[in-house]
């Protein structure tokens, strides 16, 4: 037994011999290694309309909301980047998703616990339609969204800022998830 050990150790050592003397010696050291990891991530990272997520409370359910983050870079936003009467990923991307882990109310109305993909219908004026879709983890937003699959429709009405707001940002503050950009807020009344 101690022949064999002693016999595996020396092919095993003449193998490396010859591996490093041929040049084989390209490996990668684990600051190297970690290094190339988060060069990817910084890269992921660094896409357009980052990927933002947040969790919170709302009464007794916990939140957690994930959407890309776009910016205005100069765009025109209503009425053009995002089209008035039509449905809007609310983000850039996938699917803005909304998860609750007990049963909610959505501008009054009853919502189960779960996940859902949340959509808006932007208008010119008057109340926005705020949608909450079974299909969450959609891709490319609303370009996969199926009317069939909402869960809840309700109307909340949009505020107007003075200042403009460069990134979308959403946020789980009174009165339940407020959605700002541009100069849009958007309180959608969640309890």
């Amino acid at each position: 037994m101690k022949k064999t050990n002693i016999l595996m150790m020396a092919i095993f050592l003449a193998g490396s011999v010859f591996f490093y003397s041929c040049g084989g010696e390209k490996t990668t050291d684990s600051s190297e290694a970690e290094g190339s990891e988060m060069q990817e991530l910084q890269t992921q990272d660094q896409r357009s309309s980052p990927l933002r997520s947040l969790e919170g409370t709302i009464g007794e359910s916990n939140v957690l909301i994930q959407y890309g983050a776009p910016s205005i870079r100069g765009r025109v936003i209503w009425g053009d980047l995002v089209p008035y009467n039509e449905v809007w990923r609310t983000g850039a991307n996938e699917a803005t998703f909304v998860d609750f882990d007990s049963d909610v109310k959505v501008e009054g109305q009853d919502l189960k616990a779960g996940r859902y993909s949340l959509f808006t219908i932007p208008k010119s004026s008057g109340t926005w339609t705020v949608i909450f879709n079974s299909e969450w983890d959609l891709e490319h937003g609303h370009f996969q969204y199926k009317q069939e699959n909402d869960v809840l429709r309700v109307e909340s009405t949009p505020e107007w800022a003075e200042q403009s707001q460069e990134q979308l940002s959403i946020a789980i503050e009174s009165p339940g998830i407020v959605v700002r950009w541009e100069r849009l807020i958007l309180p959608i009344v969640v309890e």
